[in-house]
């Protein structure tokens, strides 16, 4: 073959390439889309399912609609599950039922191995289902594990009793949780000094994603969110603002 007609082949195969290349950008732009919401449906599924295969059992025949029908109602277990924990936390807001805690908990206590994983879990739960007061209060940025590299942290909460009594010297010292990566449930609990952390601008969540991607999703700037804005409003068919008349007095 000689050069010249290889030569002459070679434009024939750009448009394919051109094809395939944006066949790829629309896949992965689409995969992007379509796996959360497949593993989302999944794990949710999952999770009924597994709910059910748990709770239904223990459910008499006569208050158990697959009696009466001809295939399992899902969610039942579920809906069961929730009514009777939602019955539970009512039993437990009255003196009794506070006083029947009390004794089980005291049983509990008695069983060395039992007690252990009971109060891990019990203070797993609580610290999961905690609200606002103990959640974070900004993301930020400290140097760890040495001066120079810096690595991003979450603020909880101003030091306060016998830590802040022992290294505050004069300055005011804030517990910082350190996550580690891609799991940001584990890390490292530090007490800082105030003048020692960057504050950033970005929200926990936000944070979170970025510790969460090692570092792949990085949340905009202001900057950059200010631009999009911008850009949005001057795209054709963007709603404008009226002015409005007004009246001098």
């Amino acid at each position: 073959m000689s050069p010249s007609s290889s030569k002459g082949k070679r434009p024939a195969r750009k448009p394919r390439q051109r094809m395939l290349v944006r066949w790829r950008k629309n896949f992965l732009t689409g995969l992007v889309i379509v796996a959360p919401v497949i593993l989302t449906i999944y794990l949710l599924w999952s999770m009924i399912t597994f709910i059910d295969s748990k709770i239904v059992p223990w459910v008499p025949a006569i208050y158990n609609p697959s009696t009466y029908l001809d295939w399992d109602v899902p969610g039942f277990g579920v809906l069961v599950f929730l009514l009777f924990t939602s019955t539970v936390g009512a039993m437990t807001k009255n003196l009794f039922g506070r006083q029947l805690v009390m004794l089980a908990e005291g049983w509990v206590e008695r069983m060395p191995l039992v007690r252990t994983v009971y109060n891990a879990l019990k203070q797993i739960i609580e610290t999961v289902l905690s609200q606002s007061k103990t959640s974070f209060q900004q993301a930020c940025l400290v140097e760890y594990p040495r001066k120079g590299i810096w690595a991003v942290a979450f603020v909880s909460t101003e030091a306060k009793g016998e830590i802040a009594a022992l290294t505050a010297n004069g300055e005011t010292m804030v517990s910082v949780f350190l996550p580690t990566t891609p799991n940001p449930t584990s890390g490292f609990l530090l007490f800082v000094p105030v003048k020692d952390i960057i504050p950033l601008s970005m929200t926990v969540e936000e944070a979170a994603k970025l510790v969460i991607s090692a570092g792949l999703v990085a949340p905009p700037t202001s900057e950059e969110k200010a631009a999009a804005i911008r850009r949005a409003a001057a795209r054709p068919g963007a709603p404008r603002r009226i002015a409005r008349p007004t009246t001098q007095v």
